[in-house]
């Protein structure tokens, strides 16, 4: 059994399961108006600086046992379009398996995909979602998937893919694109490309999205994902977009001329 350790547990998260789940109850408010979702979008860095914006879009999203999560490829291991379809993640919460299934049916409907473990092994951009959604979802299944700077064609023929699979998978699914938004710009400069990216978000519009990102350099490494995890929800029936919270790591660390920019929203 292919087994897939984690690479950033005691970094970006507590990697103590006591500790953890403490840190993981503070950073997710109520549940009480959680509602199922076709996807989330949530940022990947340490939850010291992120992870309020993840708790808060999470907090509004029943978590079904089946989770597609889509990151972008910090590493260059793998290739540039990778999904593992079998395995096991150890995480500090508990074993977390891939649900083979679903990750069979994806990647059968897909020329892009390939199947693969190396991009996987050191990625965080993954990882850092599994202990919010394990926490809300004690029976969780995940099937990972890890994009590299894929052309707009390749971005929307994966997210085909993963509509085409869901379409005949009989379970519910939540789709989890994960990026983070602007790097290493002012708080104002992120904040103002950054909105010309969730407005194409809050539009479903996949290529809108893509291009925006390209013709204005948003340093948005998740933008891949999002690009797919938006077309895939487009063609399962998407119908409305919200902006949960936006956020950036000056608000943590006082530094807001160089800052990351967060953005969480959930698409219905």
């Amino acid at each position: 059994m292919l087994l897939r350790r984690p690479a950033v547990a005691n970094q970006f998260y507590e990697g103590d399961p006591v500790r953890l789940r403490s840190e993981l109850a503070t950073l997710i408010p109520t549940t009480a108006h959680a509602q199922p979702a076709i996807a989330a979008i949530s940022p990947h860095a340490g939850y010291i600086y992120s992870g309020h914006v993840a708790g808060a879009v999470f907090s509004r999203v029943k978590v079904p046992e089946h989770v597609v999560i889509m990151g972008p490829n910090h590493t260059g291991y793998g290739s540039y379009a990778e999904i593992m379809t079998q395995g096991i993640w150890q995480m500090p919460l508990g074993d977390v398996p891939v649900s083979q299934e679903l990750a069979s049916l994806i990647l059968d409907n897909s020329t892009v995909l390939q199947e693969g473990y190396q991009a996987h092994i050191y990625e965080h951009s993954l990882e850092v979602q599994v202990p919010f959604l394990q926490f809300l979802q004690p029976g969780l299944k995940i099937v990972p998937v890890c994009l590299g700077p894929l052309d707009l064609e390749s971005c929307l023929e994966v997210g085909r893919a993963v509509a085409s699979a869901l379409a005949s998978f009989e379970q519910p699914v939540l789709l989890v694109a994960s990026t983070d938004m602007s790097h290493y710009v002012s708080a104002e400069v992120a904040k103002e490309l950054d909105q010309l990216a969730i407005k194409q978000i809050l539009a479903l519009d996949p290529a809108g999205l893509y291009n925006t990102v390209k013709e204005n350099g948003i340093t948005m490494c998740g933008y891949v994902p999002t690009t797919a995890t938006i077309e895939a929800s487009n063609r399962i029936g998407a119908s409305r977009a919200e902006l949960v919270k936006y956020a950036n790591s000056g608000e943590i660390n006082g530094d807001y001329t160089r800052v990351v920019g967060y953005a969480g929203l959930v698409i219905r």
